[in-house]
């Protein structure tokens, strides 16, 4: 009687040991694949968005302001005034506005098909945007990454990171003015530019974006 009972009890303990050590691998693959493919989270400032000036005060009731019987007022609003600046075959791209400048460069120029590592002309590039980010005597720079939406987005989330990542690796080399901090960050497929419906779209959609506050100097247009 007690071997049977014994049998019994290990019977019903092998299960249970199984189910627990499938949970926990369970729970680590989860946590693996999270770690490698995840997207990050959403931007501080969403790209497109970054003006920031407050709209101006408008007093419905001002005599001065003759509106018919009845009429109002609608909210005020800010339109932001902005220059872009595009190279002949759009490989890279400059946009101005009243409190900031944004550089968006094509991966082709600056990437390997798929790949994170920087071309031999790509240093030369992200140096000259540098030169702008230390003329304008910027203390916080964003750098995003960005792909098309072919392949899956978890790969594209990854890659764009990877980019971002390399890019930044350089500015931080070229510029030497202490306190500037850094966001970096890959969005995929996130927040296209163009029509990924084909490839010239797509390919403006490839790209990371140096992104900074405009200094007090006027800035000469590239």
């Amino acid at each position: 009687m007690r071997a049977t009972t014994a049998r019994t009890r290990r019977a019903m303990v092998r299960p249970a040991a199984t189910a627990i050590a499938a949970a926990v691998l369970f729970t680590s693959v989860q946590f693996t694949m999270a770690a490698s493919a995840s997207a990050d989270e959403s931007p501080s400032t969403p790209p497109g968005t970054e003006s920031t000036s407050p709209p101006p005060e408008v007093d419905g009731n001002n005599p001065g302001l003759k509106l018919r019987d009845g009429a109002t007022l609608a909210a005020a609003r800010v339109l932001p005034i902005i220059s872009v600046v595009e190279s002949e075959g759009g490989e890279e791209r400059r946009e101005d506005t009243s409190e900031t400048v944004k550089f968006a460069l094509q991966s082709e120029v600056l990437f390997g098909k798929d790949s994170a590592k920087l071309s031999s002309a790509a240093n030369d590039r992200i140096a000259a945007v540098a030169a702008e980010i230390e003329k304008q005597g910027a203390q916080k720079v964003r750098v995003f990454g960005f792909t098309d939406n072919l392949g899956s987005s978890a790969h594209g989330d990854v890659l764009s990171k990877q980019r971002a990542q390399a890019v930044h690796g350089v500015l931080e080399k070229e510029l030497t003015a202490a306190g500037i901090t850094y966001e970096i960050r890959g969005y995929g497929e996130q927040y296209p530019i163009a029509d990924n419906g084909n490839e010239e779209g797509r390919k403006k959609n490839r790209r990371v974006e140096i992104s900074f506050p405009r200094g007090d100097t006027d800035s000469s247009q590239n």
